[in-house]
């Protein structure tokens, strides 16, 4: 396909732009975090769209000092020439037209992420200021935009060899409760987008910090699983996969590690369908299949894996192309074509078939270890139905130490999880019954990281926290029974502490994810001290603001108590300074990098010592000690 192809005639126009400013939730999820770099996503998508045409091998994106963004790629521009019917520039078109762009008729994209062709519109619609150049026809043209609107005409600017395009938008605050990009969540999406793009540069520069990354796979999704399980112990090679069928190009990489947690991603046309869709039900479907039908035919075991079975330790990329993607709305969160899922399930079962009888060593580790995994999860099923038996994991069985709170409204409780009987007592007697539960734990809970499911039931206060919590886990999770709201963890402000609350959050993250995803964990923040002098006194919950005060109020006659435990406050100041909501600072728990949360778990939890060694000899001088 020659560039001048490309031009204003393959451009069209399905609707106006009226609705997006008054609904932005309706085209890019929410108006809080998410949705601000879901406008980040929208204009690097059509610059992946060029480079999965084959027109485009450079994206950059720079985070300005001003607030505002900007998105650069070397593809062939947009169209400059007028569109008849409109008037207008197809730049113009483009971007202030709901609906418009050059991929509805499969001729100028055959395969993109930007499917709807609102990604640009949308964008300039929720922002109070975007300015687009575009390098074509040996020229640089230059158009600007406020909140969607047009305020000057696309004029001439330059001249240039180059082609590409240029894009630069400021969020409305207006529209957005934050304005504020975060660097690591569009780290995230644009490595995910290097491995799915082969050979496609993506630069990520930040000039509000100096932080700067540079992603390039020639591996594409095999570098993207090797990637995965850089902490872990990979048990054979990267098995990799890549077929058409049915003008559905299907890609997939996977590779089993000795952990006992699954990774698994999928993609659509480059997009994390985070909620997965027909595409991952056919690999799950196809890969029990595959590998039951494999220990059946070589007379390997009696044993009927299940799909959790023969998941376990999987690293897994599943990426497929689709002309025609049906997403479950504007996000595309979820695929629902139902011919993908055959599609799919036909090319694990004929290409995995295969490789297994290829490659016996490989498939008997697989096997070996579905089969251990199958063993384990039946020593869980008798393990949890001897806890259900004694009546420690159901509703009308709740913890014996549980102080539960007498409102019966999820959306209305919370629950405090507390370090010890010392703070749990104080919390006891300080916090509001109506409303607040708490939950001590006694000692270190079992490091889930290194344990199969069935040693999870004979640990005493794991059972404890899921009966209190309600809502079960693994595959008999509902959130639906989530019991409170808000599940507050409150440990000591020491290393212990930190271990306690770590132990915490990775079973949490492991066996109830949906918890955090749903926003429902917080980590309560008890002050580090009290800072007295004559009557005033002061609490202080960081060594940056006890800095301020102290230079303020000045050190003499200063009395500095330092809070090692929870248990060195009466009820009274527990109250006062963590739990009262009106007071209290708590920390929502949020996922904002899936494979970065992983990698970190693995790192911290995880069996091997040389990855926690480098973590701790990176950060340590982030580590900080006042002198008084």
């Amino acid at each position: 396909m020659e560039k001048e192809e490309y031009s204003a005639k393959d451009i069209q126009v399905l609707g106006g732009l009226s609705a997006v400013r008054k609904r932005p939730a309706m085209y890019i999820g929410s108006t809080g975090l998410a949705g601000l770099h879901h406008l980040v996503y929208e204009v690097v998508d059509n610059a992946i769209d060029e480079a999965m045409a084959g027109f485009c091998k450079n994206i950059r994106v720079i985070l300005n000092q001003d607030g505002s963004v900007t998105v650069i790629d070397d593809g062939r521009g947009i169209p400059v020439d007028i569109m008849p019917k409109l008037n207008k520039s197809a730049v113009e078109v483009i971007f202030t037209t709901l609906h418009a762009g050059g991929k509805f008729d499969k001729k100028s994209y055959r395969v993109s992420g930007g499917l709807h062709g609102v990604g640009a519109s949308v964008t300039n619609a929720l922002s109070k200021k975007l300015i687009v150049e575009v390098k074509r026809n040996n020229k640089i043209y230059s158009q600007e935009y406020e909140r969607g609107i047009t305020v000057t005409e696309l004029k001439e600017i330059g001249g240039s060899e180059e082609t590409g395009t240029s894009v630069t938008f400021y969020p409305d605050e207006e529209i957005f409760s934050e304005t504020v990009f975060h660097y690591d969540i569009l780290v995230n999406r644009l490595r995910e987008l290097a491995f799915l793009n082969k050979g496609i540069n993506i630069l990520i520069q930040d000039d509000r910090s100096g932080k700067k990354d540079e992603f390039f796979y020639e591996g594409g999704i095999k570098s993207f699983v090797e990637y995965l399980n850089q902490t872990k112990h990979p048990i054979h090679n990267v098995i990799y996969f890549n077929k058409s069928k049915n003008d559905c190009e299907v890609e997939i990489a996977m590779q089993y590690n000795d952990s006992y947690q699954e990774n698994v991603f999928s993609f659509v046309n480059n997009i994390n369908t985070i909620e997965g869709g027909t595409h991952l039900s056919g690999f799950k479907t196809a890969l029990t299949r595959t590998i039951n039908s494999y220990i059946g035919k070589n007379k390997l075991s009696d044993t009927q894996l299940s799909s959790d079975d023969v998941r376990e330790g999987l690293a897994a990329v599943v990426s497929v192309k689709v002309l025609e993607p049906q997403f479950e709305g504007q996000t595309k969160a979820k695929l629902g074509n139902s011919e993908v899922k055959g599609i799919v399930e036909s090319v694990i079962n004929t290409e995995l078939g295969h490789f297994l009888e290829e490659n016996p060593a490989v498939a008997k580790s697989i096997v070996s270890k579905s089969i251990n995994a199958a063993d384990a999860r039946e020593a869980a099923r008798k393990a949890r139905e001897l806890t259900r038996r004694k009546g420690v994991l159901s509703h009308g069985s709740l913890p014996g130490k549980l102080s539960d709170c007498s409102n019966r409204d999820p959306a209305k409780c919370e629950i405090y999880i507390v370090e010890g009987d010392s703070a749990g007592g104080s919390a006891k007697q300080g916090r509001n019954r109506e409303f607040q539960a708490i939950l001590p734990l006694k000692g270190k809970i079992l490091n889930v990281e290194k344990a199969r499911l069935d040693k999870i039931f004979h640990n005493n206060e794991i059972t404890s926290l899921i009966t209190a919590i309600g809502t079960g886990i693994i595959d008999e999770f509902n959130i639906a029974k989530a019991r409170y709201h808000k599940i507050i963890l409150m440990t000591d402000a020491d290393v212990d502490g930190a271990h306690i609350r770590t132990l915490l959050l990775t079973f949490i993250y492991r066996y109830m994810k949906q918890l955090i995803e749903a926003g429902y964990i917080y980590i309560a923040q008890p002050p580090l001290y009290r800072v007295k002098k004559g009557k005033e006194e002061t609490y202080v919950y960081n060594d940056d603001k006890l800095k301020e005060l102290l230079s303020s109020m000045g050190k003499e006659g200063t009395n500095i108590q330092r809070y090692k435990g929870l248990g060195e406050m009466n009820p009274k100041q527990l109250w006062e300074t963590t739990m009262d909501p009106a007071n209290r600072i708590l920390l929502r728990v949020t996922l904002e990098d899936a494979v970065k949360a992983d990698e970190i778990f693995s790192i911290l939890m995880g069996d091997d010592v040389e990855p926690r060694r480098k973590f701790i000899e990176e950060h340590a001088k982030e580590v900080v000690n006042l002198d008084f």
